[in-house]
């Protein structure tokens, strides 16, 4: 059996909470291996919806899970995020929860300094959420910032509040906010860490080689997308840490040949949450039907999504850059009852016609979508669970998203429903 590696082969919000909810069935451990609580994952099991942010979606079904050190872990949120689950009926334990006592915190003044950047940019905006994931990972490369760990070591906080300090209140004057009060930081921060050091008390690096060596089947869950990743999305329009595969070995501890099958998740049309370029965006009806029937709002912001079509050229692109195995294809059903889909094929710009979307900010602002038209189909697929439920011009799209990014579809989602969900290959098989 392999392990399997999950991420998002567009702008995020491609449905990976579902599918890794579902795969987390086939796991023995379930991975976070990046990004903060900008990234939401919504599960559907039965009457009851779970959002989560923090959490790897293992949680749910009561596997261990962890919190890997590529992600930036706002200690409030956390515990916030663990009492809105027990709250539901989920318990979160220290046997259930692991955290990487080398993962980096998000502190309030890390908020502080994204919002007021975001303000201060104006027309320049990039589109964060507000949560201070940026800023702290610009501590964690600053080698500025301060870790789980520290939380275990009072004594030492001073030295290092000081030296975080020295480098915030600088940029908090020039932002016409009030200095960092140091004694109610270390305050808020011994306050908090009874809190969150139960879950940290092991190396996670050291409890998943074990299970690696003991043949346990681990799920690496992303979070974000590989066109939100900070060396290959639509820069400066991307999130602050490496969204692709290679980072689940990287963002766990556990070496490369540990990663396994890559899943790549993508919608069957194209969504993306804030600013930046979108080649196939609609501003028409068929655009407002999409994010109407499709419920395309971010479960963490609750900000409307951008919807497209689907975009054959950025998603072939991610599975080259994520040595993508097969894809998840999510959200099927949306595209019930369209006449006409499109997929696009290449992009026009200017004289050129590319099959690649360039680095540069002008070339992706100027890119024009070719579409190549398929006939849509008016039976529901919705809910289906096998493949001879699926009308026959839905067969047909699928097969031509197949070939034109060259993978294969080895899940096909029809609901958020956790048991509407096709499987063509099981990701664990290899």
């Amino acid at each position: 059996m392999a392990n399997v590696a999950v991420v998002g082969a567009q702008w995020g919000d491609e449905g990976k909470g579902k599918i890794v909810d579902w795969l987390s069935n086939r796991a023995d451990v379930v991975v976070r291996f990046q990004g903060g609580h900008n990234a939401g994952h919504t599960l559907v099991v039965g009457d009851i919806t779970y959002k989560l942010s923090l959490l790897p979606s293992g949680v749910v079904q009561g596997k261990p899970s962890v919190i890997g050190n590529g992600v930036v872990v706002d200690p409030w949120a956390l515990i916030d995020e663990i009492g809105r689950l027990e709250a539901q009926g989920v318990r979160i334990t220290p046997d259930l929860l692991t955290l990487a006592d080398n993962a980096c915190l998000i502190l309030p003044l890390h908020r502080d300094l994204d919002q007021a950047r975001e303000a201060q940019a104006g027309k320049t905006k990039i589109g964060t959420t507000g949560r201070g994931i940026g800023p702290a990972y610009e501590d964690k490369a600053g080698r500025r910032a301060i870790r789980v760990g520290d939380l275990s070591d009072p004594e030492a906080l001073d030295a290092k509040i000081e030296r975080l300090l020295a480098h915030h209140n600088a940029l908090r004057k020039g932002l016409d906010l009030a200095e960092v009060d140091v004694a109610g930081l270390k305050a808020a921060l011994l306050e908090i860490a009874p809190k969150v050091l139960p879950f940290a008390s092991q190396p996670v690096w050291r409890m998943l080689d074990r299970a690696y060596r003991d043949g346990k089947r681990i799920l690496f869950e992303g979070a974000q997308g590989s066109l939100l990743d900070v060396d290959h999305g639509t820069y400066p329009y991307v999130t602050s840490s490496n969204t692709v595969a290679g980072q689940a070995a990287a963002g766990s501890g556990l070496g490369p040949r540990s990663v396994g099958y890559v899943l790549g998740i993508v919608k069957a049309y194209t969504t993306r949450v804030g600013e930046g370029p979108f080649p196939t965006e609609l501003f028409d009806a068929d655009g407002g039907r999409i994010a109407e029937r499709g419920r395309e709002f971010g479960t963490v912001t609750g900000r409307p999504r951008r919807c497209g079509w689907f975009d054959a050229v950025l998603v072939r692109q991610s599975i080259a850059i994520n040595g993508i195995h097969g894809i998840a294809l999510t959200k099927l059903d949306v595209l019930d009852g369209f006449d006409e889909l499109k997929i696009c094929t290449g992009y026009r710009i200017g004289d050129r016609v590319l099959d690649y979307l360039p680095a540069g900010m002008k070339d992706q602002a100027a890119a024009e979508p070719i579409y190549e038209s398929i006939e849509g189909w008016s039976e529901s697929t919705q809910g289906a669970r096998s493949w001879k439920d699926l009308p026959a011009n839905a067969i047909k799209y699928v097969r031509r998203i197949e070939e034109l990014i060259a993978a294969p579809v080895a899940l096909l989602s029809t609901s958020p429903e956790r048991d509407d969900t096709i499987l063509m290959h099981d990701p664990f098989q290899g």
